[in-house]
């Protein structure tokens, strides 16, 4: 079983455009518009491989959608690390686990020059302004074309504030019809910061602002329609050793669980921190939704007791004689007492869930019943992601689809023009077929949670993380 997953993590260097890919099945003629998607793609330069499945070079997928036939393309993004790893053969910016072991001089030139900026936009896909940009957890998101995937190059913000670290999942807040992020400022008196940008804009405003003494590594965070909560995990930072530590950046933090976890509750309206809460340590990529009830805040997460998945995602593990003997993700809801410091969780699925997508035009921020996400078979313990699952969190029963040999990524919801219902719509997942070293795009009816339809590529997508379905 071990390693029959290893295609996902090979690099694909073939950009290709195909009109009409072969569809078996029946895909709804509702469903007119194109699936973005983004991740590595290419895990070495020259002879010098990327150590972590996070740092491989970014490539962009387009699945397009006409009267039930699909087309297909994808494109290396031309990112500042690309360009530069085609232009000298090597890897040349220090990546969340992987450093090109520059000098102590040339690493502190780039750390305080900016003209050498880099971002390897290898993590998510939104709109800023009227653009589509590629994201990463470096604030510099990287404009491209979503028709053409043609890389326009890096989106500059109408604004100055300071920041090294944000977020590669903004929210979108419909009611104030603006997007929101966190940025993290690492200095002698580092600093949480809130912002949103109103649509139409580039300009980042500050909504509120926390300062820490030892940032913690936060990959998400949750909204509700009044507050935004950033979770602190116990995986911390000392920012000035972080500078001249020769370690890639994910090497500075350090798991210290006696700090517990903090839930930071900040008032939109006024960016007030208006409570703070206090957890066991645990650790978490992604949130998966958040709402009011009440008082109370329900804080939905796909956690872990340790950071030790980040270690497993090492390309050495990936591929070595464990497998994919991954940590499984719990879907955990945390409630937040009004009035409490203290927060406890409840268990929603038997089921563990990862890249985890909702319903996120009408629910997110708001009660929801469905929850989407791939996970790992209890029985496969050597094995990678291999599987579906559809959460339903008023029965807590799961629904799951899982086929041999078959490794499915992100799935997500895309509502159908006419819904009643939470549910109503379709899934789209791409999933690699170990068995042929390919990959195909997997529409699946989304109340049902079976099979529609799948389009077959004419070549294996490595594993990526997440994207975004666009009408348009």
């Amino acid at each position: 079983m071990s390693g029959q997953f290893a295609p996902g993590f090979t690099t694909q260097e073939h950009e290709i455009t195909c009109d009409h890919l072969p569809v078996q099945g029946t895909i709804p003629p509702w469903l007119s518009g194109s699936l973005l998607r983004n991740g590595p793609a290419q895990f070495a330069v020259g002879q010098q491989a990327y150590r972590h499945w996070f740092d491989g070079l970014a490539m962009l997928h387009r699945f397009s959608f006409h009267n039930g036939a699909v087309s297909y393309a994808n494109k290396f993004l031309q990112s500042p690390n690309y360009k530069k790893a085609r232009e000298t053969g090597q890897i040349s910016y220090s990546e969340f686990a992987t450093d090109p072991c520059r000098s102590m001089f040339k690493r502190l030139a780039s750390a305080f020059s900016p003209d050498e900026p880099g971002s390897n936009a290898n993590v998510n896909i939104s709109k800023i302004g009227e653009s589509f940009v590629a994201l990463t957890e470096t604030p510099l998101p990287i404009e491209f074309n979503p028709q053409t995937l043609e890389t326009m190059g890096v989106l500059h913000y109408a604004d100055k504030l300071a920041g090294q670290t944000t977020t590669a999942h903004p929210h979108y807040d419909a009611q104030r019809k603006m997007g929101v992020n966190s940025l993290t400022n690492f200095s002698a008196k580092s600093s949480y910061s809130v912002y949103g940008i109103k649509d139409g804009e580039t300009k980042r405003t500050i909504i509120g602002s926390i300062p820490v003494q030892e940032p913690g590594y936060m990959h998400s965070f949750a909204m509700t329609e009044r507050y935004v909560i950033l979770v602190e995990y116990p995986l911390v930072v000392n920012p000035l050793s972080m500078l001249t530590s020769g370690k890639p950046f994910i090497a500075n933090y350090h798991w210290k669980p006696e700090r517990g976890s903090r839930f930071l509750v900040i008032r939109k309206s006024d960016g007030e921190l208006v409570a703070t809460y206090t957890s066991e340590a645990f650790f978490s990529f992604h949130h998966i939704n958040a709402f009011e009830q009440g008082g109370d805040l329900l804080v939905d997460i796909a956690a872990y007791p340790d950071a030790s998945l980040i270690r497993q995602l090492y390309m050495d593990n990936l591929l070595g004689p464990q497998g994919g003997d991954l940590a499984h993700g719990e879907y955990r809801r945390y409630r937040l007492p009004e009035g409490g410091s203290t927060t406890h969780y409840e268990v929603l699925s038997e089921e563990s869930i990862e890249l985890p997508r909702i319903n996120y035009e009408h629910n997110n921020g708001q009660p929801y019943r469905f929850a989407y996400g791939v996970s790992q078979r209890k029985d496969r313990p050597d094995d990678f992601l291999n599987q579906l699952v559809k959460v339903d969190v008023a029965t807590h029963s799961t629904s799951i689809v899982f086929e041999e040999g078959m490794y499915p990524g992100e799935p997500v919801f895309v509502v159908a023009p006419d819904a009643t219902s939470e549910d109503a719509g379709v899934v789209l997942s791409i999933v690699l077929d170990a068995k042929k070293g390919a990959s195909f795009l997997l529409v699946l009816d989304a109340a049902s949670f079976t099979e529609l339809a799948r389009a077959e590529v004419p070549q294996h997508v490595p594993f990526g993380f997440h994207g975004i379905y666009t009408r348009k």
